[in-house]
């Protein structure tokens, strides 16, 4: 395939099974113990390697003789395909048909690259502008996908209203959502609800159901003080981080939430990432080993046992997406304390409304003292009907693809009907 001024040979891996899926294979771009960097720093080649990437995805489907109806690309690191499939291969038979739909996972990861990228990934000059693929100076990967694709989609409704509404949660880009609102749907995401079931999850020391959560997370919080040393103090409430060590996902609040509470509550975080916030935690833990409990490597099976042991489950971000975490908490019964905002705002809720249970303790995003309040409030409920009421709730919640499977199905058939009718024009 065309790539950097020259010809580059991508490797093309099938597998054929329920669904195909094809793979792509360039050893000095992808044979990396990383997909992104190492060492908490990004590949100094990741705009070629996922200009390659997008490129080659194209490139393999006319190779394979697959006609595509829709080509649905995701987050920076495929944006470059959209654009692509609009400009490279504009009035290529093959693709002359195909809709485009582009979902962006997190806007703050944006793929911005000096302008000689542009060249690299094949495009003209013409894309240098504000109108193309030019971004404060910078070529955006993620602009390419957001500017180009007939339809949008992010990963809850709220955080679609939120991204076009300020900067600081639009990242720059408030003002071409905004333009393009018409085509950008909010879709929550799902759970693989077979892999993500505590009556069947093979990590657990016991497992249960609806039936019988309160002996199996009982069973499940004793096995994990076992496990992490903490004092086996039954009158007090567990609580669970299982998270991305990030400012964004608003840890240092639950740092200082916590630590006062530490005589009455017991926590155990799982997280790698920031440095400083896992000094942090790390420390709590040292100075209160009785009450606290901190991993710092990432531990499936730790993570699944966290959240059957937790009563409560912390989540205070400073914005989020979507979220599974807080889905996987209230799978397996366990309370969540969250932040409004995003898909934590699309699927917890205080307050009882009709056909809506609570489920979860609220708190406004980036607010230690609205934090700290949630949590007194939960720890007031707890082991109560109304912390019970919520975790029966939360364990009842419709959290498969089911519901999101509909809403693609839509954006697709819009979105191919959209190619068609650029193809004719």
């Amino acid at each position: 395939m065309p790539f950097a001024g020259g010809t580059v040979s991508a490797g093309l891996r099938v597998l054929r099974g329920g669904v195909t899926a094809a793979f792509v294979e360039h050893p000095p771009f992808f044979d990396r113990a990383g997909l992104y960097g190492e060492a908490g720093r990004d590949y100094e080649d990741n705009g070629d390697r996922f200009a390659f990437f997008a490129r080659a995805a194209l490139e393999a489907a006319k190779a394979e003789g697959f006609r595509p109806d829709v080509v649905h690309a995701h987050d920076w690191q495929a944006g470059l395909a959209c654009a692509h499939l609009k400009r490279t291969f504009a009035r290529d038979p093959h693709f002359a048909a195909a809709g485009c739909v582009f979902t962006v996972h997190n806007l703050a990861y944006q793929g911005n690259f000096p302008r000689a990228a542009l060249e690299r990934a094949g495009f003209g000059p013409e894309e240098w502008a504000e109108e193309g693929l030019e971004f404060h100076g910078r070529v955006s990967y993620l602009k390419a996908g957001l500017a180009y694709a007939d339809r949008l989609t992010t990963v809850s409704p709220a955080y679609a209203r939120e991204i076009q509404e300020s900067g600081a949660r639009g990242f720059g880009f408030e003002e071409l959502l905004r333009r393009r609102s018409a085509v950008l749907s909010g879709v929550l995401n799902g759970l693989d609800t077979q892999a993500w079931d505590p009556s069947r999850d093979a990590a657990l020391p016991r497992r249960y159901g609806p039936a019988d959560a309160a002996a199996g997370k009982a069973a499940c919080k004793e096995a994990l003080r076992r496990e992490c040393g903490l004092a086996a103090l039954s009158d007090r409430p567990l609580l669970g981080v299982v998270s991305r060590l990030d400012p964004q996902k608003g840890l240092d609040l639950v740092l200082s939430a916590v630590e006062p509470r530490l005589d009455r509550v017991q926590l155990v975080a799982l997280g790698s990432g920031d440095p400083a916030l896992a000094r942090a935690f790390a420390a709590l833990a040292g100075c209160r080993p009785d009450a606290a409990a901190f991993r710092g490597a990432f531990d499936e099976g730790f993570s699944r046992r966290v959240y059957a042991a937790c009563d409560l489950f912390l989540m205070p971000s400073r914005f989020e997406p979507c979220g599974l975490s807080q889905l996987i908490a209230m799978r397996y019964g366990a309370v969540p304390v969250a932040a409004r905002t995003g898909g934590l705002a699309d699927t917890v809720f205080e307050e009882d409304a009709p056909g809506r249970p609570a489920n979860g303790f609220l708190c406004p995003p980036d607010d230690a003292a609205g934090l700290a309040a949630a949590l007194d409030r939960a720890l007031a409920a707890w082991p109560g009907p109304a912390w019970r009421a919520r975790a029966r709730a939360g364990m009842a919640g419709d959290y498969s693809w089911d519901r999101a499977a509909a809403d693609y199905l839509a954006i697709y058939r819009a979105a191919s009907r959209a190619g068609r009718e650029e193809a004719r024009a």
